[in-house]
């Protein structure tokens, strides 16, 4: 089981409107609403890849019931047609309930062009008591864990190195994690050692002060994490890891809505870990889920059949410079 903790969880809310123009109003062309939050768009990609999973982190309010409501009838991506999807497995709901409105997450999608405005609430402000009771819904979790990831925004109320104290309980339960977070919830915590982060090119900028790729990720790594994978963008992702340098590209960049993909970026790395894959299968599949996601118009959610025609066309260059 791997399990995917979302501290700030979200309805997604999705918009596509014909072409957005600043100040006008939008008559609205399709629309959709999904449980979300970067852990849950781990989880169902997981899901897809054939990993039973289970999502905890906070819900509440009548937000938090739509949420779980959606959660309780979510419909696993069907396997593909060919191997690289097995058959789908459960998400499983451990979130904690809390007084509080969970948040709304609202994207536009303007479809003249592909770009996409994102509108993020801040989330419920968490107790004292709602924060312990996560905390030992946590540490029950984790006997039955074959990986764990720690994804997303703090809500209010929730301290800065609460990503440090999971990491923490992880690494004493002998579970490997895997931190997505940003700015100084991530500073705290890559101090706790997790097995990997995976920031983005602003997020390492930020940690380390450098935009030059492998200066930056080299120093995040220096500053504890075991292994530091980078998402570039369209360019792919840079791995500095205990076992070597890499750099995986997509074949071509495309266009789209980028909207929960490096959510499927970790859920490309996180199942490889489990399953043993070496660390260039690891990300040949994090980038060609990455980038099937981009061609999906919903967040969480990736194009299948682009998945299965790009994993193989991934390329992979090892840098001969140690880590």
């Amino acid at each position: 089981m791997i399990l995917t903790v979302t501290l700030n969880t979200a309805l997604d809310l999705t918009y596509g409107v014909p072409e957005l123009v600043p100040h006008a109003s939008h008559r609205v062309s399709d629309m959709s609403e999904r449980p979300g939050g970067k852990g849950l768009n781990v989880a169902r990609v997981l899901s897809a890849l054939g990993h039973e999973t289970v999502v905890t982190g906070f819900a509440g309010g009548s937000t938090g019931a739509v949420l779980r409501e959606l959660l309780a009838g979510l419909s696993p991506l069907e396997a593909g047609p060919k191997a690289a999807l097995p058959a789908a497995a459960p998400v499983t709901d451990a979130l904690v309930t809390v007084a509080g409105n969970t948040r709304r997450t609202i994207a536009v999608v303007d479809r003249a062009t592909g770009d996409t405005t994102q509108l993020n609430e801040p989330g419920p402000l968490i107790t004292a008591d709602e924060w312990a009771a996560l905390l030992g819904r946590y540490e029950e979790l984790l006997t039955g864990a074959d990986a764990v990831a720690l994804c997303g925004s703090l809500p209010p109320g929730i301290h800065v190195g609460a990503y440090g104290e999971l990491v923490r309980l992880a690494r004493t339960a002998g579970v490997p994690v895997l931190l997505d977070t940003s700015g100084e919830p991530l500073r705290r915590g890559i101090a706790a050692r997790p097995d990997l982060i995976k920031p983005n090119a602003d997020e390492l900028a930020q940690l380390t002060g450098s935009r030059e790729p492998l200066r930056a990720t080299r120093d995040a790594r220096r500053r504890g994490a075991h292994g530091v994978i980078a998402s570039l963008g369209p360019d792919g992702m840079l791995a500095v890891t205990p076992d070597g340098i890499w750099q995986a590209s997509p074949p071509a960049k495309v266009l789209g809505n980028p909207t929960g993909a490096g959510d499927s970026a970790v859920a490309g790395l996180l199942s490889g870990l489990v399953e043993g894959l070496s660390w260039p299968d690891r990300l040949r599949r994090a980038v060609a889920l990455s980038t099937a996601t981009v061609l999906s118009p919903t967040a969480g959610d990736f194009d299948r059949a682009a998945y299965e025609e790009l994993l193989p066309r991934v390329g992979i260059e090892e840098h001969t410079a140690a880590a």
